[in-house]
């Protein structure tokens, strides 16, 4: 097989997360399955430097459909926000890291101008060029620590659109010079909308 002989070090990685998963976490931790289709993923994610199932299975020379590796991400029972902390307990004790601080950052990913299908798409500034885009804001809560800085969580952002609409009229009132007691009041926000800080 491609990854037994090749890369050994991601079927290190999936057996120190599963220890982890096990042990730390009392988990079930992965199946034999799911614990080879993460290193097949993985791999993936270095060879095309993407995660993208059409060229994994371009890779994978037919081996491995992109229908099968779609299905197995969606409707395998991985507990997703557990491997994540797997991965982060992994790290940290693999480097030896005792303390640091947490930072909160964000950043807009753009996507196509068709969205439908995808969560918490908005309309963003584009900051290099004039102009919006359709995109996705990704919050991560980051950890910086002497030996490296790394992920250690992440939500997706999406304004309030009460807030959204009501700032618009905002600055169009202002534009046509309305006093701000004729403006509307600022609309409560809604807690289904938090903003980056409280993600953070």
């Amino acid at each position: 097989m491609l990854i037994a002989k090749c890369l050994p070090f991601i079927r290190d990685y999936v057996d120190g997360l599963n220890s982890v998963l096990k042990e730390t976490l009392d988990s079930q931790g992965l199946s034999r399955l799911q614990a080879y289709w993460l290193s097949f993923v993985i791999l993936g994610v270095l060879v095309t430097n993407t995660v993208c199932w059409k060229r994994f299975d371009r890779y994978s020379l037919g081996s491995y459909s992109e229908s099968a590796m779609g299905w197995m991400f969606r409707k395998a029972k991985i507990g997703w926000d557990m491997l994540l902390r797997a991965s982060v307990l992994r790290i940290v004790a693999a480097y030896g890291i005792t303390s640091g601080v947490l930072v909160v950052d964000d950043t807009d990913n753009e996507r196509s101008k068709n969205t439908s299908q995808i969560a918490k798409v908005h309309k963003i500034r584009d900051k290099k060029r004039a102009g919006f885009f359709n995109g996705q804001t990704i919050v991560f809560l980051v950890l910086v620590s002497d030996a490296l800085t790394i992920p250690v969580g992440f939500e997706f952002y999406e304004p309030d659109p009460k807030q959204k609409v009501w700032r618009k009229e905002e600055k169009r009132l202002i534009e046509k010079g309305v006093a701000k007691r004729y403006r509307p009041k600022q609309p409560p926000s809604d807690p289904a909308y938090p903003n980056k800080k409280e993600l953070g």
